[in-house]
């Protein structure tokens, strides 16, 4: 029978991809992002961040999330798992308002990495500009697990969307990419991809379905015919593009005690905030790490305006 040997968290913010003397290049694209209103937000804003604006702490919160990379990318190796099934949101990747699952499950043969210059993406922002472009690569899936992990939690009561094919344009997600990227050894490692809708209403999930789906990813891995070691990592997270240091709090001491009914209470009407839903991909994995001791590597409010936005980098391992 499968073993889960290892489960990683981390975040995946563009931050993470971009040297720090470059922070400040996302300074245009708060002040003119349609999602929240960037003058409304500085009116409101701590007086304190300010001090956190120098390239001097830019780079040693830089330094401190690049050292926790290295510390998950450590583990990884050394578990040596067989598998690993990556949680990551979806971004209008694979999916559109058309056709939007809130969880689904990837089955095909292989994965393709696509650079983001050559996607078909509609943006008013040149992220590349920012924090560089990505290699072409293809990753193999692991089909027989993605096989049984379909039949046995459906089987548990959730109703899960497939998909064995990416769209050719896009390709792997960037939620996927980041793991391909920063925490595999190397290409040869197969995947199995859960795609979380943790951003677009009217179908974003509640925790406490997360949490419990990944129970229930735990029980269909457990129950897998094969002598092989699995790995589970969330990518995403947390509080982003507007940080919320409370929230995040609460969602990291949920994990650290295996408290569902603390993750089920977390309010949604903030959770659900622009990037802050790829939280949900870290709670879907606290459910389904339950038997391995949770261990927070570090959290680091990586703030990049006085108006209080940038992404709240965070990174845990299972074990």
């Amino acid at each position: 029978m499968a073993e889960i040997v290892l489960g990683i968290a981390t975040s995946h913010g563009p931050q993470l991809r971009t040297p720090a003397e470059r922070w400040h290049l996302f300074l245009e694209k708060d002040q003119k992002d349609r999602r929240f209103d960037y003058q409304d937000l500085l009116a409101q804003a701590k007086p304190e961040i300010r001090h956190q604006l120098s390239g001097e702490i830019f780079k040693s919160k830089y330094d401190a999330c690049q050292a926790a990379l290295a510390q998950l990318r450590g583990a990884f190796t050394a578990a040596a798992p067989d598998a690993v099934i990556v949680i990551g949101d979806d971004q209008h990747e694979q999916f559109w308002e058309d056709n939007m699952p809130m969880f689904s499950i990837f089955y095909g043969e292989t994965l393709e990495q696509i650079p983001r210059s050559a996607q078909n993406r509609q943006t008013w922002w040149n992220s590349t500009a920012a924090y560089g472009d990505q290699q072409r690569r293809s990753f193999p899936c692991e089909v027989d697990l993605a096989h049984h992990l379909i039949g046995q939690v459906i089987a548990q009561g959730f109703d899960l969307a497939t998909a064995n094919k990416l769209k050719s344009e896009m390709g792997i997600g960037h939620a996927f990419s980041f793991v391909t990227d920063h925490i595999l050894p190397q290409p040869t490692i197969p995947i199995v991809p859960l795609m979380v809708n943790a951003f677009f209403p009217p179908n974003r999930p509640h925790p406490a379905r997360c949490y419990d789906l990944g129970k229930a990813l735990s029980r269909a891995i457990r129950e897998w015919r094969a002598d092989k070691k699995v790995a589970i990592i969330a990518s995403g997270g947390l509080s982003h593009f507007i940080i919320d240091e409370e929230l995040d709090g609460k969602l990291l001491e949920g994990l650290m005690r295996k408290d569902r009914k603390l993750l089920a209470q977390l309010p949604v009407d903030r959770l659900w905030r622009l990037g802050t839903g790829e939280g949900l991909n870290w709670i879907m994995a606290g459910g389904a790490l339950e038997q391995l001791r949770p261990k927070l590597l570090n959290y680091v409010p990586c703030y990049r305006t006085p108006a209080g936005t940038g992404c709240a980098m965070a990174f845990m391992q299972w074990q």
